[in-house]
């Protein structure tokens, strides 16, 4: 006996929650599951080899889990030959092919594919059902109203609102130890003497096997090194990785969360952002698991709240930022900046041994963590007047976890301050000092991190004074600034002169 379809579960490939608000919405033997692997969907920025198969993989391992739990899943892969290479385009198909009169999907996590989705319904004869993505803390109306009437946006008043929300590291009204933020704690260089742990790894299985031999067949030239894979791709597979964490590295995690060191490129952090943002972990019951690390004594309380308040923190308000401003967030440019991205951003050669190392860690792992993306990359690429929609989309593209809603805030308002100080009080510009006190490479640079200017010197030296020079029109009125801008005016002429030419000298030779 066939059975009708009237109801299609659209489930994204970020999406990858067995009690996603769709799915529980479908629970009904009329309904089918849609999952597509198109071209639209892979090749908007040129992603990270490992970031397609991580997807790819995790996408046909919950495609299984579904169909084993009994769900009609319509899956197509990207080789079938029907592919229509959209998400619309497969929904078309699929409608034409059961009839049914209603799609149900959860909003999708970028606001380019919900436009994609609401413009493709007006023009058919079916009902859209879009859900609210109820994985996230914050309604997009929560934080709408949190916003509502304030000059500037800062964080931490709104992670202190998901706090009490949540009871996490609460006692009553009050916060855990007496201070909402540990910050300050959080800032020791690491010493490469320090015991690593390593993160937790997994062996391909077969279906991932099958992912990598279709992207090195069909994205031969996208960035990135395939092989070694191995990430997780599944709930449980996540889960382990939160356990091991949780043991291994979170004690330390607060410390040296700030730390960079060149053959380390993990040191404390998690690796659990690639999971949280495709839907294999819950961020509540991973922050409640962190949370009870402490309680047990295994965890202090500067690496538990440091940690928690990234997740209910800074990732929710990055998320209601994301949705406030789009769609002409990605667009903004505060500093007018027209510089192309520098080519190696794409290869890593680069005498400067910071920039080497993290954009050959990006390369080789599909990761970096976020005071190398922030500090280094970020950082140079602001101070070089670096077009900032270029540099958003090199971070869209190059990291596993990227994902817009997550991604172009983090780069477009804190790392380049192209938002006009929207979420941060000040740049977070920086010379070389800053990543020769938090790392180690500095020590094996062509450059010298010491000399100011002059040939020879590191480039975030003269880099630094010449872009707030440059911008002073904008930046000049930052009381933060004030202080800084009341030393450069101290300096001698001459000096003033030799750190400008410096800097030119330097960004003459970028392309």
């Amino acid at each position: 006996m066939t059975i009708s379809i009237d109801q299609i579960i659209l489930v994204l490939g970020d999406q990858l929650s067995l009690g996603g608000a769709a799915l529980r919405a479908g629970a009904s033997a009329h309904a089918c599951v849609l999952m597509a692997e198109v071209r639209e969907e892979a090749s908007y920025v040129p992603h990270h080899k490992k970031k397609l198969a991580f997807i790819f993989s995790a996408m046909r391992h919950f495609a299984d889990r579904l169909s084993k739990d009994g769900w009609d899943v319509r899956y197509t892969r990207y080789d079938d030959p029907d592919n229509a290479g959209s998400i619309t385009g497969e929904l078309d198909r699929l409608v034409a092919e059961t009839g049914a009169s209603r799609i149900t999907v959860i909003e999708p996590s970028e606001y380019r594919l919900r436009q994609a989705l609401l413009d493709w319904a007006k023009s058919k004869s079916v009902e859209l059902e879009m859900l609210a993505d109820d994985r996230f803390i914050a309604s997009h109306e929560e934080f709408e109203r949190w916003a509502e009437g304030r000059k500037q946006l800062r964080m931490e008043y709104f992670y202190r609102d998901m706090r009490r929300k949540t009871g996490l590291l609460m006692q009553g009204a009050e916060p855990e130890g007496g201070q909402w933020n540990y910050d300050a704690e959080n800032r020791k260089p690491a010493r490469d003497d320090l015991f690593m742990p390593r993160p937790l790894r997994f062996e391909p299985d077969g279906i991932t096997k099958e992912v990598l031999e279709l992207v090195t067949a069909r994205f031969p030239e996208n960035f990135g090194t395939l092989e070694p894979f191995w990430f997780a791709v599944t709930a449980e597979q996540a889960e382990a990785v939160m356990e091991s964490f949780v043991r291994e590295a979170l004690p330390n995690f607060g410390d040296y969360q700030d730390a960079m060191l060149k053959d380390e490129p993990f040191l404390y952090h998690s690796l659990l952002a690639l999971y949280l943002n495709v839907g294999l972990l819950d961020p509540l019951l991973l922050c409640r698991r962190v949370e009870r690390a402490y309680y047990e004594g295994k965890a202090p309380l500067n690496a538990v709240e440091g940690y928690i308040r990234q997740i209910i923190g800074w990732r929710e308000y990055i998320r209601g930022i994301y949705w406030l401003k789009m769609p002409d967030y990605t667009e903004q440019n505060h500093f007018e900046a027209q510089r192309a991205l520098p080519w190696f951003y794409w290869n890593g050669e680069t005498k400067m041994a910071c920039l080497s190392a993290a954009i050959g860690q990006t390369r080789d792992e599909a990761y970096a963590h976020h005071i190398q993306r922030l500090m280094v990359t970020g950082n140079f690429a602001m101070l070089a007047g670096i077009n900032p929609k270029e540099v958003h989309e090199w971070y869209l593209a190059v990291y596993v976890d990227a994902f817009e809603w997550v991604e172009a805030p983090n780069t477009i308002g804190m790392s380049q301050f192209a938002d006009g100080g929207l979420l941060g009080s000040k740049p977070y510009a920086s010379s070389g000092n800053y990543i020769n006190k938090m790392s180690d490479y500095c020590g094996s640079c062509a450059y010298d991190v010491k000399m100011k200017h002059g040939e020879g010197c590191c480039p975030f030296n003269p880099l630094y004074w010449d872009f707030l020079v440059r911008n002073r029109d904008k930046l000049g009125g930052n009381p933060r600034l004030q202080p800084v801008y009341r030393t450069w005016d101290k300096l001698a002429p001459e000096t003033q002169i030799a750190y400008r030419q410096s800097a030119a000298a330097f960004l003459s030779t970028l392309s």
